[in-house]
C-alpha cells in the first residue's frame, strides 16, 4: 500500500473567554493560533490525471480549510451560555462575535474544526490529525485513530 500524507499549516489570531474557569483565561485574552491539519490517502496515478502523484492539492485543501479558519480570526470566540454572549451589542470593539455551544478551549475548538473538515473532504481522503499550537508551547491535538 501507499499511503500517504499531507500536511498544511494556517495561522490566525483569534481572542476568547473560558467561561466559569477558576483561572486568568475567564477574561477575554487572545492568541496566535497555527492549525496543521493532515491528511491521507493514495496518490493518484491515472495517467493524464493533472493531479497524477498527489493524493490531494494543496490548494484544495487549503480551499476547505480557509474558510474555517477565515471565521475564526481576528474574531472573539465565547461560550453561547457565557455572560458575555451581549458584548456585540453596541459595541463595535466585538463585531466578529462568534458564540458557539461549547467551552472554546483549544480541545474544543479541535473537534469542531475537525467535524466541519470531514464533511467536506474528497471520499478517498481521510482527516488523519490536527493540530491546534495555542501558544509557542502549548498545543492540543486531534487524531482519527482516537476517535474511531
Amino acid at each position: 500500500m501507499n499511503i500517504i500524507r499531507i500536511t498544511k499549516e494556517f495561522n490566525f489570531e483569534m481572542a476568547h473567554a473560558l467561561f466559569g474557569y477558576d483561572g486568568p483565561c475567564k477574561n477575554i485574552h487572545g492568541h496566535s493560533y497555527q492549525l496543521s491539519v493532515t491528511v491521507k490517502g493514495k496518490p493518484i496515478i491515472t495517467q493524464g490525471n493533472s493531479k497524477q502523484g498527489m493524493i490531494m492539492d494543496f490548494t484544495d485543501l487549503k480551499s476547505i480549510v480557509k474558510p474555517i479558519v477565515e471565521s475564526l480570526d481576528h474574531a472573539t470566540i465565547l461560550n453561547g451560555s457565557s455572560e458575555h454572549k451581549n458584548l456585540s451589542l453596541n459595541n463595535s470593539l466585538f463585531n466578529k462575535l462568534v458564540l458557539v455551544d461549547y467551552q472554546p478551549t483549544c480541545e474544543n475548538m479541535l473537534i469542531d474544526i475537525a467535524i466541519r473538515i470531514k464533511k467536506q473532504l474528497p471520499d478517498e481522503i481521510q482527516l488523519h490529525h490536527l493540530k491546534l499550537r495555542e501558544t509557542p508551547t502549548s498545543y492540543a491535538e486531534w487524531h482519527v485513530d482516537d476517535n474511531l
